[in-house]
């Protein structure tokens, strides 16, 4: 977990920036405590937790077939496969 300075966090929690991470440490911190938001309006139980982590799976199998799964297609067709 990137820890990331407390003027930034405060910053972030407040929606002063719009709510949009400049760094992938800020982009962590968000998504860790949009989770940490879920959990406690929720029942707290390992059903919970284990639904958070199957969310933030299957987010992040949908950013690379949508995002990086073509961008490497466009990288291969340039530079040729491996």
């Amino acid at each position: 977990m990137p820890y990331i300075p407390q003027e930034d966090r405060a910053d972030l929690d407040s929606g002063q920036r719009d709510d949009k991470p400049l760094n992938v440490g800020e982009l962590t911190y968000m998504l860790y405590k949009m989770c940490l938001e879920y959990v406690d309006d929720n029942h707290v139980s390992y059903k919970d937790y284990a639904h958070v982590m199957g969310a933030l799976e299957c987010t992040k199998m949908e950013f690379y077939r949508r995002i990086l799964a073509p961008y490497e297609d466009i990288k291969i067709r340039e530079n040729g496969d491996v």
